[in-house]
């Protein structure tokens, strides 16, 4: 494995449907997961949600793109730019 990064993972939720499926991954992942926040913005009809996370970029890369490939699901992530092995 890679050195760690800390990363924030940030996901708009057009589908709620999805809820189900998203809390599987982010618990399968549950061991990187620093904490979370969610909002849901009821204007739009959509929920957005944000998650720090102290995990090797594969994985930090494996959970955006398990959940962006959920239907009615964007998911990005913004990654520290340094390396650091804690």
């Amino acid at each position: 494995m890679s050195e760690k990064r800390l990363a924030v993972i940030s996901l708009i939720i057009e589908n709620r449907d999805q809820s189900p499926e998203i809390n599987s991954i982010l618990s399968e992942f549950g061991d990187y997961v620093v904490g979370r926040m969610g909002v849901p913005y009821k204007e739009r009809g959509v929920s957005v949600i944000c998650v720090i996370v102290d995990a090797p970029a594969e994985v930090i890369n494996s959970i955006t793109g398990k959940i962006g490939m959920l239907d009615g699901v964007s998911a990005k992530t913004l990654m520290n730019k340094f390396k650091n092995n804690f």
